[in-house]
């Protein structure tokens, strides 16, 4: 049986874009050795994400994620057993800190997209659903930052 982890974060002040390429770097080669899939979502400063895969692996990798000193307020929004995963493949989805090199419109379509992703899908878990949820309500926030 799979086991699903959402959780949620505040990145620190100063991430730069690095540091979230480094985070997904990491993660797809460590998630991709332990059966780990999921999606991670990062827009105005926040992470919302959800880890699906052996229940005491995603158990010990949320310890490790919890100390991060890259983010903080990390809390868990659900977890809970599934039948199969919402995300066979690994998704990482994330919009660029660096408000130089984004226009609007690629900003709007960013949030078009993951809207249109968050409707189609189908969650069938509690972890699911409530990542669905806390991403549509984020994509609901006007950008943090001046275009």
């Amino acid at each position: 049986m799979v086991y699903e982890l959402t959780f949620e974060s505040v990145a620190r002040l100063d991430l730069l874009t690095a540091d979230i390429d480094e985070i997904l770097k990491t993660s797809r080669a460590r998630n991709g050795q332990n059966g780990i899939t999921g999606c991670l979502v990062y827009y105005n400063r926040r992470f919302i994400q959800i880890l699906e895969g052996d229940q005491l692996v995603l158990q010990e990798l949320y310890k490790k994620i919890e100390k991060d000193n890259r983010h903080r307020q990390v809390r868990i929004i659900a977890e809970n057993p599934v039948v199969k995963r919402t995300f066979p493949e690994c998704g990482m989805m994330y919009f660029p800190l660096d408000a130089s090199n984004v226009s609007r419109s690629e900003l709007e379509q960013f949030r078009r997209n993951l809207r249109l992703l968050a409707d189609f899908s189908k969650p069938e878990s509690v972890s699911s659903i409530l990542f669905w949820v806390k991403v549509k309500s984020l994509l609901a926030e006007p950008p943090g930052f001046p275009l």
